[in-house]
């Protein structure tokens, strides 16, 4: 998997990366992008956007490029380049839209980071191909995709609730909600396909927004 990346995905990561780093010298510069709750209100609309190219250090930067890396050649190798960018960006605007309704009264609140983006990603190739194994850092053997999609979704839960540095973790809730929806209306036969895996998936999705909000009281 990925040993030939699709060039879609490579500029993705290349737009990542080189915004990433101008934000990471400029201070002034990740100040008037990243997202904001204030300001995105006060009308600076481009912040849901420009946001997603934004991350807290290279950490941060790496973790969702790798993510982006393992899992964004088979959302485009299956369903094209234009498909695949518009499951991306979709994901990113629906994972700040949702954090800015999850944060809707916190006015100061920040975050950068593509993690939307990689959600609606993730989620989207677990969707396309339920059977794939991924080999990761440090473990020897492969571990299930929809393991892997699954978990990191929990960890957004957890960061949600702790508000882990100024990584936007709620944005990949709403994040993987676009990109299971619009994978699933780009490809509607995957109902029947994969309707174990789109009824497991569904499950943390269905649970959180009914249940996203009390997590703040928890």
């Amino acid at each position: 998997m990925g040993e030939n990346i699709n060039q879609a995905v490579l500029l993705i990561i290349i737009a990542n990366v080189l915004v990433s780093m101008k934000g990471l010298k400029d201070s002034a510069f990740l100040e008037k992008y990243k997202f904001q709750i204030g300001r995105i209100i006060s009308g600076e609309k481009i912040r849901l956007l420009t946001s997603g190219f934004l991350h807290v250090d290279y950490m941060h930067l790496g973790f969702n490029m790798y993510a982006l890396y393992l899992f964004g050649d088979i959302v485009s190798g299956m369903m094209g380049i234009f498909n695949f960018l518009i499951i991306y960006f979709i994901s990113l605007l629906a994972g700040n839209l949702y954090t800015l309704k999850y944060h809707r009264d916190e006015p100061y609140y920040s975050a950068v980071g593509a993690s939307g983006a990689v959600s609606g990603i993730v989620y989207a190739a677990i969707l396309l191909y339920p059977g794939m194994s991924l080999y990761l850092f440090f473990i020897p053997i492969p571990i299930p995709g929809y393991v892997f999609g699954l978990g990191y979704l929990l960890y957004s839960i957890y960061g949600m609730k702790k508000q882990i540095g100024n990584i936007g973790h709620s944005a990949h809730l709403g994040g993987a909600i676009g990109g299971f929806a619009f994978t699933l209306l780009l490809n509607p036969p995957l109902f029947a396909l994969n309707k174990m895996m789109v009824i497991l998936l569904s499950i943390p999705i269905i649970l959180l927004l009914i249940f996203g909000d009390k997590l703040k009281s928890l």
